[in-house]
């Protein structure tokens, strides 16, 4: 059993590196070639997890080989545009001017109903209102409205407006002080407890999550119970 236990952590960890090398993506986001070295990897896995007949380096290397074969792939990406093209595809522009190019969609083995899902899921329920829509080399759908269509903002409207948009940060996470966004945000430890007081809490630990923007403005929830 102990075996077992640490033949599944190490094979764990050195998966969870491994997609952490591919980058941060979801599964529906996956260029073909990273879908498929997930597929094998999760396979290759699954062997050294349940026999223990099997050497564990005999499951690790296969996995490590694919991996570095992952980062080639990448590198060489980065670095050609027309390998770029070979591994990952290019995308499709499957409606130009409001009409289905339908040859590009039986090319890419995409249909009606797949693109019909993909408008609806953007808001696009009429086929006239897209000038252009994009199939993308992760499958997804790149939708670009005709001007009418869009959505009406204030550049379009010719109005002037002020820039009030901000990043607030994270200065407390589930009652624990981010310290390293306190810093950066140029407060400190005495303006963290001040703000509390004035939120008539005693600690951060009765802080759910609190944030601050660049022009000083505070969010703070506190935890169920502690309102």
């Amino acid at each position: 059993m102990t075996t077992a236990f640490f033949r599944t952590l190490i094979l764990y960890f050195i998966l969870m590196t491994g997609l952490r090398l591919m980058g941060k993506r979801q599964i529906g986001e996956l260029e073909p070639s990273e879908l498929v070295l997930t597929l094998i990897i999760s396979d290759l896995a699954a062997v050294p997890m349940q026999d223990f007949g099997i050497p564990l380096v005999n499951g690790v290397f296969p996995i490590v080989t694919l991996l570095c074969v992952s980062m080639l792939l990448s590198f060489f990406s980065l670095k050609s545009i027309r390998f770029r093209g070979l591994v990952c595809g290019y995308p499709t522009v499957i409606i130009r001017d409001g009409k289905v190019l339908q040859q590009n969609m039986a090319r890419n083995r995409f249909t009606v109903d797949e693109l019909l899902e993909q408008l609806r899921s953007q808001g696009y329920s009429d086929l006239t209102a897209v000038k252009y829509a994009v199939l993308e080399t992760s499958g997804q759908v790149s939708v670009l409205p005709y001007t009418k269509d869009s959505p009406v903002t204030p550049q379009v409207m010719n109005l002037t407006v002020q820039d009030d948009v901000t990043l607030p940060v994270l200065v407390i996470n589930d009652g624990h002080i981010m310290s390293e966004n306190l810093s950066a945000s140029g407060y400190d430890a005495l303006w963290l407890d001040k703000q509390l007081k004035e939120r008539r809490l005693t600690s951060p630990r009765q802080v759910f999550f609190m944030t601050v923007d660049e022009t000083g403005a505070v969010t703070c929830v506190a935890k169920e119970g502690n309102a």
